[in-house]
């Protein structure tokens, strides 16, 4: 009687494999499997469906999504029209690719066909009693196990049926694991790679950093920061901000935070600088919806003033050595790059003091929930009540940050949605003094996936 063929699911039968049974025969011969469904069925103790194919042509026909093993005979003769070993792998073919070439590969040809249109079935192998050797080449080839023709009855061909499947399944999970740590491996590599190193060479300024991204198991996000020295001794900071939260805006991000650089150290400052920024951003953009916030300084030689831009970010926290933290001015900022096509951005005389720390951050630090069912956000005030807080128990540098960021993530009861960038720059005369000169600086730390960068410094 002949079976007839079920609609295709988009599930393999291989996840499915605990219910009923569908097994697919491959040989020449019809009579050659003489064991009955019934047979089958009451010793797998489940349904069992079998259907059988001529050859491989009529095979592929009867190979659809529901089938949840493949009974082969290697002794099947390949015809021109079933395919040879350059066949191209079927549409929409995931999973291990088949094993390697085999020395006996003419013997094997059915098999290799049969692997290369069913690579998410499992496939046992049908052989000759007296060809050990060509049984386990199979196996070695990619079939999940072998059975001979003589020993074959309805009782180990149920049980071959259930291990080939798991076995199947299993194979592919740690296929897809394999690939999916590889992939995790070089997009880690890939944004380690795109992080800043900061430029500080020869500056008396201590540095720290905390960067987190909003996306799960990213390095990356659409934040950004850097910090470089130029020739004449000036150090500009630079934080910023890419709305959106995918790929793309962490891209954006990367290619903006190197063109302010390249920029800086051209020569580049102020309102000049921002304009070509945003020329940037308008070439490199996936749409005109996209914008870029962004906060810079230039700290003169001395450390004891600063400019500052401000393009539609939120304004700098500086403390001073004894006073409590506070905002810098924010009334003369100009808007966001990529917002209107010939913004100007004045750039603000800002006194610094003596001894200082400058904290420059994100929104993501500021738009956290807190307060009873995080009905209210964080903002600017609590932020500053937050950092005087840390500051009066003695806090400073990383110990600052790393306390900052933590108390965030408490009040809004777990991890932040938005990524957070803050970066502190501070200056302390006495420390320099007792230092000889200047600070000593180590590199920046590298990250993990969803865990903060810290950029280890002295505290302040």
């Amino acid at each position: 009687m002949p079976v007839p063929v079920p609609q295709q699911r988009s599930v393999p039968a291989a996840e499915t494999s605990h219910g009923d049974l569908t097994l697919l025969v491959i040989e020449d011969d019809p009579a050659g499997t003489t064991i009955t469904v019934p047979e089958l069925s009451a010793a797998a103790g489940t349904r069992v469906r079998i259907r059988t194919a001529r050859n491989l042509t009529e095979a592929a026909r009867l190979l659809t999504d529901d089938v949840d093993c493949i009974l082969l005979d290697l002794a099947l003769p390949v015809t021109g029209s079933d395919g040879g070993p350059g066949t191209a792998p079927a549409a929409g073919a995931t999973g291990p690719a088949p094993g390697p070439v085999s020395e006996r590969a003419d013997e094997l040809a059915a098999l290799t066909h049969v692997l290369r249109i069913a690579p998410l079935h499992a496939v046992l192998a049908l052989t000759a009693e007296d060809d050990t050797e060509l049984a386990a080449e199979a196996v070695r080839v990619g079939a999940q196990d072998y059975l001979f023709r003589g020993e074959l009855d309805a009782r180990v061909l149920s049980r071959a049926i259930r291990y080939a499947v798991e076995r199947k399944r299993a194979d592919i999970a740690q296929h897809q694991l394999t690939e999916s740590r590889l992939r995790a491996q070089e997009n880690a590599r890939l944004e380690r790679g795109l992080l800043p190193t900061p430029l500080l060479d020869g500056s008396d300024l201590s540095f720290a950093a905390r960067y987190r991204p909003g996306r799960s198991r990213a390095l990356l996000g659409g934040d950004f920061y850097d910090v470089v020295r130029t020739p004449d001794g000036t150090v500009h900071a630079m934080i910023g901000d890419v709305c959106g939260h995918g790929p793309d805006e962490a891209a954006l991000g990367v290619e903006l935070r190197i063109a302010w650089r390249a920029l800086t150290l051209a020569g580049l400052c102020g309102d000049e600088l921002l304009s070509t920024l945003q020329q940037v951003l308008e070439h490199e953009r996936q749409s005109e919806e996209i914008f870029a916030t962004l906060c810079t300084v230039d700290i003169a030689p001395d450390g004891r003033r600063a400019g500052l831009c401000l393009a539609g970010h939120p304004a700098p926290l500086l403390a001073r050595h004894g006073r409590p933290a506070r905002l810098l001015p924010y009334e003369d900022g100009g808007p966001a790059l990529g917002l209107l096509p010939r913004a100007r951005w004045p750039r603000r005389q800002v006194e610094l003091g003596g001894a200082w720390s400058l904290m420059m951050y994100t929104d993501g630090l500021i738009e956290g929930r807190v307060g009873t069912g995080g009905s209210e956000r964080l903002g600017q005030d609590g932020m500053v009540a937050m950092v005087n807080g840390r500051l009066e128990q003695g806090l400073a540098g990383e110990e600052l940050l790393e306390a900052a960021v933590a108390e965030v993530r408490e009040l809004n009861g777990g991890e932040l949605t938005d990524d957070v960038a803050v970066l502190l720059l501070g200056r302390d005369p006495e420390r320099i003094r007792r230092w000889g000169g200047s600070a000593p600086r180590s590199h920046p730390a590298s990250s993990v996936a969803g865990r903060p960068l810290g950029v280890q410094r002295p505290p302040l």
